[in-house]
């Protein structure tokens, strides 16, 4: 994966509650669409599509008899349908991307946000943030919370998410609105905090902290392969892309707007690229749409994977 997304919190041996994992995450970006390759030894793997296409609940709709897994996605066909034509354009399943992507991120700051303001008032503050969150740093030992663990210490993610809070409180007054809190979880998804995303992406891979990221760095965030172990074919592939695409200016380093193009290129529309990717896949006769046999042919595509959260509902047993 380019960018790891969530940080494991464990709990420790003082028996208290740590930041669960679900709180948000240290480095946010754009969610990959599933934490699988898209790609294993050159061949196409399933699994990726499965969990871009339901999201969160592919380990449930994972247990479900395959009968009834097509059952249930042929009614998100019908949704997905939105014209009743009984096929899927292209459009329309970009639009159901999108939609369920948006959804994701309603239902996830609503969930964190009852868990963190129960009372529901206007606004959460700092210190009730901190306390709720990082409370448990105040009885553990100073040398065990600032000790690297895979990458991250509990005081370094504390001064992270001070420094993200303060970004999303647009009014100064060091409590946040829903839809400050919004931003402060997603700041991929919101204009004004996008600039975070990128310092964020920025100190985690600049190991050397010279302010740019260097070939050995961008792999080495997503390889770390042992000597005699012979170098990937994406690894490979990789390097050509830092030289022939990240690295614009040919320096042998990925400054700070070489990093934005990288991450959040202006031109690159996620829901557009998936929508593409699954009729590619699924068009058994090349007319760039979708029948329901096509999808229901290949629904161990459609429901391998957890990249781009659509699907979600086919957990939700109020809908089927």
């Amino acid at each position: 994966m380019i960018i790891r997304l969530v940080i494991a919190l464990l709990v420790t041996t003082f028996g208290v509650a740590l930041p669960k994992e679900e709180t948000h995450n240290d480095r946010v970006f754009n969610r990959e669409l599933s934490d699988k390759e898209h790609f294993e030894n050159e061949h196409h793997n399933p699994e990726y599509d499965h969990e871009a296409f339901l999201g969160e609940e592919a380990k449930t709709f994972d247990q479900l008899p395959p009968e009834e897994s097509k059952r249930r996605l042929g009614i998100i066909f019908d949704k997905i349908d939105t014209n009743n034509d009984s096929i899927i354009s292209r459009e329309e399943l970009k639009d159901w991307i999108r939609f369920t992507q948006k959804r994701y991120i309603s239902e996830d700051v609503d969930r964190q946000w009852r868990q963190q303001n129960p009372e529901n008032n206007p606004t959460i503050s700092w210190e009730n943030y901190q306390k709720l969150v990082y409370g448990f740093l105040e009885n553990m030992d100073p040398a065990e919370s600032e000790k690297d663990n895979e990458g991250f210490s509990y005081r370094n993610m504390l001064k992270r998410d001070r420094r993200r809070w303060a970004s999303a409180d647009r009014d100064g007054d060091d409590n946040l609105t829903k839809e400050e809190f919004a931003g402060f979880l997603h700041p991929e998804e919101t204009d004004y905090m996008r600039g975070m995303v990128i310092v964020e992406t920025m100190e985690d891979i600049d190991k050397d902290k010279d302010g740019k990221i260097s070939l050995q760095e961008y792999i080495g965030d997503m390889y770390r392969g042992d000597e005699p172990e012979e170098e990937p074919d994406w690894v490979k592939s990789e390097k050509e892309q830092f030289s022939t695409y990240r690295d614009k200016d040919g320096d042998g380093f990925m400054d700070e707007e070489e990093v934005k193009n990288w991450i959040l290129p202006e031109d690159f529309d996620h829901a557009e690229a998936e929508a593409r990717h699954l009729i590619y896949e699924a068009d058994s006769d090349a007319d760039e749409q979708l029948t329901k046999d096509e999808v229901l042919k290949k629904y161990d595509l459609f429901v391998g994977s957890q990249a781009t959260d659509f699907g979600e509902a086919l957990a939700r047993h109020d809908e089927f």
